[in-house]
């Protein structure tokens, strides 16, 4: 029989940008910040997609959904770093890890879908005339559907893969 390491591991720790105390706060308020101008441009670009009618193109489509993951996409990182710095505490627990992992994973994979199918679109792919008119939406709503299940089924598959790994607790 072989030996087996059956210790169970709770939580990670993070090793950071910096050990010195002094300049934690400088690079709270740099991340800070920076999250604070990604989300506001998004939300102001999705919000100019939605409120302007000449912007209901299948490009600008594509647009306000990007900018809706890179919102995502920020948020399942930055707050867990952000009160890190905070809190003066470098420990993620394991199953937060996990989830972050399978929402990065999600939410970067769901980009890529969506940009290629952007710029199939914005290539012209996608402006046959039997693609316009009423069926334009759908055939859109559509392709971001297939993007999310892809992304989610990618996702999953690779979180479960990492589940089965033993991580040693030294």
């Amino acid at each position: 029989m072989e030996p087996e390491n059956d210790t169970q591991l709770s939580e990670f720790l993070l090793l950071g940008f910096s050990e010195q105390a002094e300049i934690q706060p400088l690079i709270f308020g740099f991340f800070l910040s920076m999250y604070l101008v990604t989300v506001l441009g998004n939300l102001l670009i999705i919000l100019a997609t939605i409120s302007d009618s000449h912007l209901h193109m299948p490009m600008y489509f594509f647009l306000s959904n990007l900018s809706f993951l890179d919102i995502c996409f920020t948020s399942t990182t930055i707050p867990k770093m952000l009160l890190n710095i905070q809190t003066e505490s470098k420990a993620i627990t394991y199953t937060g890890c996990i989830t972050q992992m399978y929402f990065l994973l999600l939410f970067s994979g769901l980009d890529s879908f969506l940009l290629t199918d952007g710029l199939r679109q914005i290539c012209g792919h996608l402006s046959s005339p039997a693609l316009h008119g009423h069926h334009e939406p759908l055939v859109l709503q559509t392709l971001v559907l297939a993007c999310w299940i892809l992304s989610v089924l990618n996702s999953l598959l690779h979180s479960f893969v990492v589940l089965q790994l033993s991580f040693c607790t030294d």
